[in-house]
């Protein structure tokens, strides 16, 4: 037997504001590893997601194999577009969701972090962010500041995450980012700019993997995940033909479930991938690897 451990780790997954996307996939495969877990959540979402927590509206999904429930050691507000509480604007900083939250931005994570466990105080970091405020409009009709809002919240937030989060990283520990095809492929209807954040956060990985490597001896990879219909992938619109036609055309006819996602995770976090790093694996069925759809023949026949 040949078991993923991480007892005594401790994960920081940054962007879980609910139970069903691939960050709380993640988070939980890392507890049933072990690990003991803290997220980061976007502020404005952040009540709600207490909400249910506090009322056990999620304690279905919380539930773990070996009995117990997945418990957050900290929930931290955090909007990852913001390096500095200075770089907030002032609007932002005093709206209703923002202002009695603290010091949300990348660097107040970091702070907190390590005023509460003090440092090193990190052996696992996952980055699940993104955001495209245009991503329903084709790249030809998305406008600058949409480009650059996608690059920045979806690929700059995880060498953001790096820059903070590596000094207080553990021998050993681990980054790891989550990706998608449209980074590598055409996405027909993934716009905004969201298909360069994702090639821009692949290239990221490979080059944060030798910077961190060199300077903290840390990895860096990334998951390219299947779709699924996540809240906010659901978001584009389309999400579900494009499951379907996955499903129909991958070498393992059917969908990813966000548990696979999760306990590949753990493996590229655990010891188990300790000469692993500056790659991007990808948890789709096999999809990734199809040059045509499967019934191709029937097509051109």
């Amino acid at each position: 037997m040949l078991p993923i451990d991480l007892s005594g780790k401790r994960a920081l997954v940054a962007g879980v504001a609910d139970d069903g996307g691939f960050g709380f996939a993640i988070a939980k495969a890392l507890a049933e590893a072990g690990a003991s877990v803290a997220v980061g959540t976007w502020p404005p979402a952040l009540s709600i997601f207490e909400t249910l927590l506090r009322r056990g509206k999620l304690d279905e999904s919380r539930a773990l194999s070996g009995g117990g429930l997945l418990d957050f050691e900290r929930i931290y507000p955090l909007d990852a577009e913001y390096d500095r509480l200075d770089d907030v604007p002032s609007s932002l900083r005093e709206h209703k969701r923002y202002r009695d939250r603290g010091d949300f931005t990348v660097d107040g994570l970091a702070n907190a972090l390590e005023t509460d466990f003090g440092a090193p105080c990190l052996d696992v970091v996952v980055h699940s962010l993104a955001n495209g405020p245009e991503v329903k409009n084709p790249l030809l009709e998305t406008s600058r500041a949409g480009y650059l809002a996608a690059v920045g919240a979806s690929a700059y937030s995880l060498t953001s995450l790096v820059q903070r989060l590596g000094p207080l990283m553990r021998p050993g520990g681990a980054f790891l980012a989550l990706t998608y095809l449209a980074a590598e492929r055409v996405v027909p209807g993934y716009g905004g700019g969201m298909s360069s954040a994702k090639a821009a956060l692949e290239s990221d990985t490979r080059q944060l993997a030798f910077e961190a490597g060199r300077k903290w001896g840390a990895r860096v990879n990334a998951i390219s995940a299947g779709p699924y219909a996540s809240r906010a992938a659901s978001a584009i619109g389309f999400i579900s033909t494009m499951i379907t036609y996955c499903e129909q055309n991958a070498p393992l006819p059917e969908r990813i479930a966000a548990v696979e996602v999760g306990h590949a995770a753990a493996f590229l976090c655990s010891p188990l991938a300790s000469g692993i790093t500056g790659t991007v694996l990808h948890v789709d069925k096999g999809f990734h690897a199809m040059g045509t759809p499967a019934d191709v023949a029937a097509i051109v026949g």
